[in-house]
Protein backbone atom coordinates (compact mmCIF):
# COMPACT_ATOMS: atom_id res chain seq x y z
CA UNK A 1 0.00 0.00 0.00
CA UNK A 2 1.36 3.32 -1.39
CA UNK A 3 1.83 6.50 1.56
CA UNK A 4 -0.08 7.94 -0.09
CA UNK A 5 -2.83 5.60 0.44
CA UNK A 6 -1.93 5.23 4.31
CA UNK A 7 -2.14 8.96 4.95
CA UNK A 8 -4.07 10.74 2.08
CA UNK A 9 -4.46 14.16 1.27
CA UNK A 10 -8.28 15.21 0.95
CA UNK A 11 -7.53 15.96 -2.59
CA UNK A 12 -6.43 12.65 -3.59
CA UNK A 13 -9.72 11.44 -1.75
CA UNK A 14 -12.27 13.45 -3.52
CA UNK A 15 -10.35 13.07 -6.50
CA UNK A 16 -10.71 9.10 -6.15
CA UNK A 17 -14.48 9.78 -5.04
CA UNK A 18 -15.38 12.21 -7.52
CA UNK A 19 -14.82 9.01 -9.95
CA UNK A 20 -18.50 7.72 -8.57
CA UNK A 21 -21.94 8.89 -9.75
CA UNK A 22 -22.99 12.14 -8.13
CA UNK A 23 -26.56 12.30 -8.41
CA UNK A 24 -26.15 15.67 -7.01
CA UNK A 25 -25.24 17.22 -9.55
CA UNK A 26 -26.75 15.46 -12.90
CA UNK A 27 -30.30 14.71 -13.87
CA UNK A 28 -31.94 12.93 -11.20
CA UNK A 29 -34.85 11.06 -13.33
CA UNK A 30 -32.97 7.48 -13.76
CA UNK A 31 -31.77 7.39 -9.95
CA UNK A 32 -30.66 4.54 -8.33
CA UNK A 33 -33.05 4.22 -5.34
CA UNK A 34 -32.45 1.88 -2.28
CA UNK A 35 -30.38 1.21 0.75
CA UNK A 36 -29.10 -1.89 -0.34
CA UNK A 37 -25.62 -0.37 -1.68
CA UNK A 38 -25.55 1.75 1.63
CA UNK A 39 -26.12 -1.19 4.08
CA UNK A 40 -23.46 -3.39 2.46
CA UNK A 41 -21.18 -0.93 3.60
CA UNK A 42 -21.87 -0.27 6.89
CA UNK A 43 -21.45 -3.74 7.20
CA UNK A 44 -18.14 -3.96 5.87
CA UNK A 45 -17.31 -1.06 8.05
CA UNK A 46 -18.31 -2.27 11.26
CA UNK A 47 -21.78 -0.58 11.12
CA UNK A 48 -20.43 2.79 12.36
CA UNK A 49 -24.21 3.89 11.99
CA UNK A 50 -24.76 1.82 15.28
CA UNK A 51 -22.07 3.71 17.08
CA UNK A 52 -24.37 6.85 18.16
CA UNK A 53 -27.86 8.03 18.87
CA UNK A 54 -29.56 9.84 16.21
CA UNK A 55 -32.14 12.39 15.43
CA UNK A 56 -33.04 12.69 12.27
CA UNK A 57 -34.40 15.49 10.27
CA UNK A 58 -36.27 15.65 6.59
CA UNK A 59 -38.57 18.03 4.82
CA UNK A 60 -38.62 20.10 2.04
CA UNK A 61 -36.54 23.28 3.16
CA UNK A 62 -35.22 24.08 6.55
CA UNK A 63 -33.44 20.86 6.96
CA UNK A 64 -29.89 22.26 7.36
CA UNK A 65 -31.12 25.45 9.80
CA UNK A 66 -33.21 23.33 12.01
CA UNK A 67 -30.16 20.85 12.47
CA UNK A 68 -27.72 23.71 12.97
CA UNK A 69 -30.19 24.82 15.89
CA UNK A 70 -29.85 21.02 17.54
CA UNK A 71 -26.30 20.88 17.45
CA UNK A 72 -25.76 24.92 18.92
CA UNK A 73 -28.55 23.72 21.64
CA UNK A 74 -26.93 20.41 22.40
CA UNK A 75 -23.25 21.68 22.56
CA UNK A 76 -24.70 24.63 24.76
CA UNK A 77 -25.68 21.31 27.11
CA UNK A 78 -22.58 19.69 26.91
CA UNK A 79 -23.43 16.62 24.68
CA UNK A 80 -20.61 14.98 22.27
CA UNK A 81 -22.43 16.28 18.85
CA UNK A 82 -22.12 15.52 15.84
CA UNK A 83 -24.06 16.90 12.13
CA UNK A 84 -23.90 15.32 8.70
CA UNK A 85 -25.68 17.98 6.49
CA UNK A 86 -25.97 18.46 2.40
CA UNK A 87 -25.16 20.52 -0.09
CA UNK A 88 -22.24 21.92 0.69
CA UNK A 89 -21.21 25.94 -0.04
CA UNK A 90 -17.95 25.94 0.07
CA UNK A 91 -16.07 23.00 0.80
CA UNK A 92 -17.25 19.49 1.92
CA UNK A 93 -15.91 19.59 4.74
CA UNK A 94 -19.22 21.76 6.02
CA UNK A 95 -21.35 18.56 5.73
CA UNK A 96 -19.54 17.00 8.74
CA UNK A 97 -19.93 18.41 11.71
CA UNK A 98 -17.98 17.31 14.87
CA UNK A 99 -18.33 19.10 18.95
CA UNK A 100 -19.51 22.53 16.35
CA UNK A 101 -16.17 22.56 13.88
CA UNK A 102 -16.18 21.27 10.30
CA UNK A 103 -14.23 17.50 10.53
CA UNK A 104 -10.24 18.30 9.56
CA UNK A 105 -9.09 17.35 5.99
CA UNK A 106 -7.19 14.47 7.28
CA UNK A 107 -10.11 12.64 9.05
CA UNK A 108 -12.45 13.05 6.20
CA UNK A 109 -10.16 11.96 3.60
CA UNK A 110 -8.68 8.86 5.99
CA UNK A 111 -12.79 8.23 6.37
CA UNK A 112 -13.44 8.52 2.57
CA UNK A 113 -10.52 6.11 1.48
CA UNK A 114 -12.03 3.16 4.25
CA UNK A 115 -15.43 3.55 2.66
CA UNK A 116 -13.75 3.50 -0.91
CA UNK A 117 -11.92 0.72 0.10
CA UNK A 118 -15.45 -1.31 0.84
CA UNK A 119 -16.43 -0.19 -2.31
CA UNK A 120 -13.46 -1.73 -4.14
CA UNK A 121 -14.03 -5.52 -1.60
CA UNK A 122 -17.85 -4.99 -2.88
CA UNK A 123 -17.15 -4.46 -6.61
CA UNK A 124 -14.77 -7.79 -6.01
CA UNK A 125 -17.46 -9.36 -4.40
CA UNK A 126 -20.21 -8.52 -6.79
CA UNK A 127 -22.09 -6.93 -3.77
CA UNK A 128 -24.53 -4.63 -3.46
CA UNK A 129 -22.22 -2.02 -2.15
CA UNK A 130 -20.64 -1.65 -5.79
CA UNK A 131 -23.99 0.39 -6.74
CA UNK A 132 -22.52 2.91 -4.15
CA UNK A 133 -22.84 6.54 -5.21
CA UNK A 134 -21.06 9.94 -4.66
CA UNK A 135 -23.39 10.50 -1.35
CA UNK A 136 -23.44 6.99 -0.52
CA UNK A 137 -19.77 7.29 0.51
CA UNK A 138 -19.52 10.73 1.65
CA UNK A 139 -22.28 9.77 4.04
CA UNK A 140 -20.79 6.55 5.04
CA UNK A 141 -17.89 8.01 5.53
CA UNK A 142 -19.28 10.60 8.04
CA UNK A 143 -20.56 7.70 9.87
CA UNK A 144 -17.06 6.63 10.38
CA UNK A 145 -15.53 9.93 11.18
CA UNK A 146 -18.20 10.16 13.99
CA UNK A 147 -17.77 6.69 15.49
CA UNK A 148 -13.70 7.01 15.39
CA UNK A 149 -14.59 10.90 17.11
CA UNK A 150 -16.60 9.10 19.94
CA UNK A 151 -19.74 11.34 19.57
CA UNK A 152 -22.56 10.13 21.60
CA UNK A 153 -25.35 11.74 19.28
CA UNK A 154 -25.42 12.87 15.58
CA UNK A 155 -28.16 15.09 13.89
CA UNK A 156 -28.51 13.48 10.15
CA UNK A 157 -30.10 15.77 7.42
CA UNK A 158 -32.39 13.67 5.00
CA UNK A 159 -30.34 14.58 1.49
CA UNK A 160 -33.28 13.65 -0.77
CA UNK A 161 -36.56 12.33 0.36
CA UNK A 162 -36.25 9.93 3.20
CA UNK A 163 -37.70 6.42 3.04
CA UNK A 164 -34.73 5.66 0.39
CA UNK A 165 -32.15 8.03 1.04
CA UNK A 166 -28.78 7.17 2.51
CA UNK A 167 -29.11 8.36 5.36
CA UNK A 168 -32.29 6.29 6.34
CA UNK A 169 -30.17 3.48 7.69
CA UNK A 170 -29.71 5.37 10.75
CA UNK A 171 -32.42 5.05 13.73
CA UNK A 172 -33.55 8.53 14.58
CA UNK A 173 -35.24 8.51 18.23
CA UNK A 174 -36.53 11.75 17.07
CA UNK A 175 -37.48 12.35 13.47
CA UNK A 176 -38.40 15.36 11.69
CA UNK A 177 -40.46 16.55 9.22
CA UNK A 178 -40.29 20.46 8.75
CA UNK A 179 -42.24 21.19 5.91
CA UNK A 180 -43.73 19.61 2.52
CA UNK A 181 -43.60 21.29 -0.50
CA UNK A 182 -43.22 20.27 -4.42
CA UNK A 183 -39.55 19.50 -5.13
CA UNK A 184 -38.15 16.43 -7.16
CA UNK A 185 -41.25 15.39 -8.29
CA UNK A 186 -39.58 13.12 -11.10
CA UNK A 187 -38.36 10.91 -7.75
CA UNK A 188 -40.81 11.44 -5.04
CA UNK A 189 -44.26 12.44 -6.47
CA UNK A 190 -46.20 15.01 -7.80
CA UNK A 191 -48.00 16.24 -4.66
CA UNK A 192 -47.64 17.00 -1.48
CA UNK A 193 -49.27 13.92 0.15
CA UNK A 194 -47.11 11.63 -1.99
CA UNK A 195 -43.46 13.46 -0.95
CA UNK A 196 -44.84 13.23 2.54
CA UNK A 197 -45.17 9.29 2.29
CA UNK A 198 -41.37 9.43 0.87
CA UNK A 199 -40.22 11.82 3.27
CA UNK A 200 -41.91 10.25 6.67
CA UNK A 201 -40.21 7.37 5.90
CA UNK A 202 -37.60 8.11 8.29
CA UNK A 203 -39.59 7.40 11.24
CA UNK A 204 -39.28 3.95 12.70
CA UNK A 205 -41.15 2.17 15.81
CA UNK A 206 -40.17 3.40 19.09
CA UNK A 207 -39.23 6.93 17.60
CA UNK A 208 -40.94 10.07 18.13
CA UNK A 209 -42.29 12.39 14.91
CA UNK A 210 -41.56 16.58 15.54
CA UNK A 211 -43.44 18.75 12.74
CA UNK A 212 -44.89 21.68 11.94
CA UNK A 213 -47.34 20.10 9.76
CA UNK A 214 -51.07 20.14 11.37
CA UNK A 215 -52.95 16.83 11.32
CA UNK A 216 -55.87 18.61 8.99
CA UNK A 217 -53.16 19.43 5.92
CA UNK A 218 -52.90 16.91 3.54
CA UNK A 219 -49.05 16.52 3.98
CA UNK A 220 -49.65 16.22 7.67
CA UNK A 221 -52.77 13.28 7.30
CA UNK A 222 -50.09 11.75 6.14
CA UNK A 223 -47.58 11.88 8.45
CA UNK A 224 -50.42 11.26 11.02
CA UNK A 225 -51.40 7.81 9.67
CA UNK A 226 -47.74 6.14 9.39
CA UNK A 227 -47.02 7.32 12.76
CA UNK A 228 -50.76 6.01 13.92
CA UNK A 229 -49.38 2.47 11.95
CA UNK A 230 -46.09 2.47 13.61
CA UNK A 231 -47.23 3.49 17.05
CA UNK A 232 -45.23 6.73 17.27
CA UNK A 233 -45.83 9.94 19.14
CA UNK A 234 -46.36 12.70 17.06
CA UNK A 235 -45.30 16.58 18.47
CA UNK A 236 -46.64 19.48 16.29
CA UNK A 237 -45.68 23.37 16.06
CA UNK A 238 -48.52 25.53 16.58
CA UNK A 239 -47.92 28.59 14.92
CA UNK A 240 -49.55 31.14 12.41
CA UNK A 241 -49.05 30.52 8.61
CA UNK A 242 -47.21 33.49 8.51
CA UNK A 243 -44.68 33.19 11.64
CA UNK A 244 -41.32 33.64 9.88
CA UNK A 245 -38.83 30.90 9.07
CA UNK A 246 -36.41 31.75 12.05
CA UNK A 247 -39.03 31.96 14.72
CA UNK A 248 -40.64 28.34 13.03
CA UNK A 249 -37.33 26.93 13.07
CA UNK A 250 -36.84 27.58 16.80
CA UNK A 251 -40.42 26.65 17.59
CA UNK A 252 -39.38 22.90 16.19
CA UNK A 253 -36.38 22.67 17.58
CA UNK A 254 -37.77 23.86 21.23
CA UNK A 255 -40.48 21.25 21.09
CA UNK A 256 -37.53 18.34 20.20
CA UNK A 257 -35.77 19.54 23.49
CA UNK A 258 -38.63 19.79 25.34
CA UNK A 259 -39.26 15.93 24.18
CA UNK A 260 -35.54 14.91 25.33
CA UNK A 261 -35.73 16.58 28.37
CA UNK A 262 -38.87 14.64 29.11
CA UNK A 263 -37.35 11.10 28.43
CA UNK A 264 -34.66 12.02 30.97
CA UNK A 265 -31.97 13.29 28.96
CA UNK A 266 -29.79 16.37 30.49
CA UNK A 267 -27.22 18.91 30.87
CA UNK A 268 -23.98 17.37 30.57
CA UNK A 269 -22.02 19.58 31.67
CA UNK A 270 -21.54 23.28 33.58
CA UNK A 271 -23.66 25.88 35.92
CA UNK A 272 -26.88 23.71 34.74
CA UNK A 273 -25.54 19.99 35.11
CA UNK A 274 -28.19 17.46 35.04
CA UNK A 275 -30.81 19.79 34.81
CA UNK A 276 -33.51 18.56 31.93
CA UNK A 277 -32.78 19.74 28.49
CA UNK A 278 -35.65 21.88 26.78
CA UNK A 279 -36.83 24.61 24.95
CA UNK A 280 -34.32 27.34 27.29
CA UNK A 281 -31.34 26.05 25.61
CA UNK A 282 -32.39 28.26 22.68
CA UNK A 283 -30.97 31.64 23.32
CA UNK A 284 -29.23 34.24 21.56
CA UNK A 285 -26.05 32.96 21.15
CA UNK A 286 -26.93 29.53 20.69
CA UNK A 287 -29.32 30.89 17.46
CA UNK A 288 -26.23 32.93 16.53
CA UNK A 289 -24.00 30.09 16.27
CA UNK A 290 -26.49 28.47 14.44
CA UNK A 291 -26.03 30.75 11.03
CA UNK A 292 -25.16 28.35 8.09
CA UNK A 293 -23.88 29.83 5.21
CA UNK A 294 -26.09 30.48 2.05
CA UNK A 295 -28.94 30.79 4.30
CA UNK A 296 -30.56 34.26 4.82
CA UNK A 297 -27.19 35.38 5.00
CA UNK A 298 -26.39 39.04 4.37
CA UNK A 299 -22.98 41.17 3.10
CA UNK A 300 -22.86 44.67 2.91
CA UNK A 301 -20.33 45.00 0.02
CA UNK A 302 -18.70 48.21 -1.09
CA UNK A 303 -19.41 50.30 -4.23
CA UNK A 304 -16.59 51.59 -6.19
CA UNK A 305 -17.19 55.92 -6.51
CA UNK A 306 -18.84 55.36 -10.07
CA UNK A 307 -21.96 53.22 -8.30
CA UNK A 308 -21.74 54.78 -4.81
CA UNK A 309 -24.27 57.86 -5.25
CA UNK A 310 -24.51 58.79 -1.67
CA UNK A 311 -24.05 55.60 -0.13
CA UNK A 312 -20.72 53.15 0.56
CA UNK A 313 -22.17 49.68 0.40
CA UNK A 314 -25.04 47.70 -1.21
CA UNK A 315 -26.61 45.04 0.92
CA UNK A 316 -26.68 41.77 -0.73
CA UNK A 317 -28.78 38.63 0.82
CA UNK A 318 -28.13 34.94 -0.22
CA UNK A 319 -30.39 32.05 0.29
CA UNK A 320 -30.76 29.04 -1.69
CA UNK A 321 -34.17 28.85 -1.52
CA UNK A 322 -35.67 27.00 -4.63
CA UNK A 323 -39.21 25.74 -4.29
CA UNK A 324 -42.07 28.37 -4.54
CA UNK A 325 -43.24 28.51 -0.95
CA UNK A 326 -40.19 28.95 0.47
CA UNK A 327 -39.04 31.74 -1.45
CA UNK A 328 -42.11 33.59 -0.69
CA UNK A 329 -41.07 33.03 3.11
CA UNK A 330 -37.77 34.19 2.28
CA UNK A 331 -38.83 37.45 0.41
CA UNK A 332 -41.59 38.50 3.05
CA UNK A 333 -39.56 37.96 6.34
CA UNK A 334 -36.61 39.95 4.25
CA UNK A 335 -39.01 42.81 3.24
CA UNK A 336 -40.95 42.91 6.91
CA UNK A 337 -37.83 43.51 8.59
CA UNK A 338 -36.37 46.90 8.68
CA UNK A 339 -32.57 45.96 7.52
CA UNK A 340 -33.43 46.46 3.78
CA UNK A 341 -34.89 49.09 1.91
CA UNK A 342 -35.85 50.09 -1.76
CA UNK A 343 -36.36 47.83 -4.37
CA UNK A 344 -35.11 44.21 -4.63
CA UNK A 345 -32.81 43.39 -7.51
CA UNK A 346 -32.30 39.51 -7.49
CA UNK A 347 -30.02 37.12 -10.00
CA UNK A 348 -31.73 33.68 -10.19
CA UNK A 349 -30.40 30.27 -11.13
CA UNK A 350 -32.99 26.82 -11.20
CA UNK A 351 -32.36 23.17 -11.17
CA UNK A 352 -34.05 22.34 -14.26
CA UNK A 353 -36.24 19.75 -11.83
CA UNK A 354 -37.55 22.77 -9.99
CA UNK A 355 -40.86 24.74 -10.69
CA UNK A 356 -39.96 27.60 -12.28
CA UNK A 357 -42.89 29.20 -13.05
CA UNK A 358 -44.01 28.95 -9.88
CA UNK A 359 -40.74 30.36 -8.56
CA UNK A 360 -40.98 33.50 -10.94
CA UNK A 361 -44.49 33.88 -9.98
CA UNK A 362 -43.26 34.80 -6.42
CA UNK A 363 -40.09 36.84 -7.63
CA UNK A 364 -42.09 38.47 -9.60
CA UNK A 365 -44.14 39.94 -6.49
CA UNK A 366 -41.08 41.18 -4.64
CA UNK A 367 -38.62 41.91 -7.36
CA UNK A 368 -38.34 44.92 -9.21
CA UNK A 369 -35.52 43.59 -11.45
CA UNK A 370 -33.90 39.96 -12.09
CA UNK A 371 -30.97 38.59 -13.78
CA UNK A 372 -31.13 34.95 -14.54
CA UNK A 373 -27.82 32.94 -15.09
CA UNK A 374 -27.10 29.46 -14.48
CA UNK A 375 -25.23 27.59 -11.34
CA UNK A 376 -22.01 25.85 -12.82
CA UNK A 377 -21.78 22.22 -11.41
CA UNK A 378 -24.99 21.28 -10.71
CA UNK A 379 -25.42 19.60 -14.80
CA UNK A 380 -28.69 19.97 -14.42
CA UNK A 381 -29.91 24.12 -15.17
CA UNK A 382 -32.66 25.84 -16.67
CA UNK A 383 -30.89 27.88 -19.14
CA UNK A 384 -31.01 31.57 -18.39
CA UNK A 385 -32.70 32.59 -21.92
CA UNK A 386 -35.53 30.13 -20.84
CA UNK A 387 -35.84 31.62 -17.53
CA UNK A 388 -35.66 35.91 -19.48
CA UNK A 389 -38.53 34.15 -21.32
CA UNK A 390 -40.61 33.24 -18.91
CA UNK A 391 -39.82 36.33 -16.30
CA UNK A 392 -40.86 38.15 -19.73
CA UNK A 393 -44.11 36.41 -20.31
CA UNK A 394 -45.00 37.19 -16.77
CA UNK A 395 -44.77 40.96 -17.16
CA UNK A 396 -41.08 40.98 -15.35
CA UNK A 397 -37.89 43.19 -16.14
CA UNK A 398 -35.36 40.90 -16.28
CA UNK A 399 -32.41 39.57 -18.44
CA UNK A 400 -30.54 36.51 -19.35
CA UNK A 401 -26.51 36.29 -18.22
CA UNK A 402 -25.73 32.66 -18.12
CA UNK A 403 -21.99 33.48 -16.45
CA UNK A 404 -22.49 33.79 -12.87
CA UNK A 405 -20.15 36.19 -12.04
CA UNK A 406 -21.17 38.48 -15.12
CA UNK A 407 -24.41 38.37 -13.99
CA UNK A 408 -23.42 39.74 -10.09
CA UNK A 409 -21.78 42.72 -11.96
CA UNK A 410 -24.66 43.62 -13.80
CA UNK A 411 -26.95 42.99 -10.91
CA UNK A 412 -25.11 45.06 -8.66
CA UNK A 413 -25.07 48.06 -11.02
CA UNK A 414 -28.89 48.00 -11.51
CA UNK A 415 -28.91 47.86 -7.61
CA UNK A 416 -27.12 50.44 -7.08
CA UNK A 417 -29.03 52.74 -9.51
CA UNK A 418 -32.09 51.86 -7.91
CA UNK A 419 -30.63 52.63 -4.77
CA UNK A 420 -32.34 49.25 -3.54
CA UNK A 421 -30.45 45.67 -2.25
CA UNK A 422 -30.28 42.19 -4.03
CA UNK A 423 -30.59 38.64 -3.51
CA UNK A 424 -29.05 35.94 -4.81
CA UNK A 425 -31.06 32.91 -4.47
CA UNK A 426 -32.88 29.95 -6.51
CA UNK A 427 -30.36 27.57 -5.98
CA UNK A 428 -27.02 26.70 -3.15
CA UNK A 429 -24.80 26.04 -6.08
CA UNK A 430 -25.59 29.55 -7.73
CA UNK A 431 -24.42 30.81 -3.89
CA UNK A 432 -21.76 28.81 -3.70
CA UNK A 433 -20.21 29.92 -6.97
CA UNK A 434 -21.17 33.70 -5.89
CA UNK A 435 -20.39 33.56 -2.13
CA UNK A 436 -16.84 33.94 -2.30
CA UNK A 437 -16.37 37.31 -4.67
CA UNK A 438 -19.22 38.39 -2.78
CA UNK A 439 -17.79 38.03 1.10
CA UNK A 440 -14.62 39.69 -0.24
CA UNK A 441 -15.80 42.97 -1.65
CA UNK A 442 -18.08 42.91 2.16
CA UNK A 443 -16.99 45.72 4.43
Amino acid sequence: MSQAHLNPSLPQALSRLDQLTNWERKPRGEMRVGLEPMLDLMQRLGNPHRSFRAIHVAGTKGKGSVSALLEAGLLRAGWRIGRYGSPHVDRVNERVSILGQEVEDDALATAIMQVLDGYEDAKQAATAGEDATWFDVITAAAFVVFRDAGLSWVVVEVGLGGRLDSTNVVFGEVAIVTNIGLEHTEILGNTRAAIAREKVGILKPGATLVTTLAADDAAGQVLQLRADELGCKVLRTNLPDDETIAATNIALVGLVFDHLGRQGESVREGGEKGQPIGAWLLEKAVIDKARLPGRMERFDVSLSPALAKGRQSLPIIVDGAHVPFNIEAVLRDITRSSSVSGECVAIVALASDKDAPGFLDVLSRYAAYAVFTEASGSGRAHPAIVLEALGKSMGMNCEAEPDPHTALDRAMVKAAERGGWMLVTGSLYLVGALRSTVLRNAQ
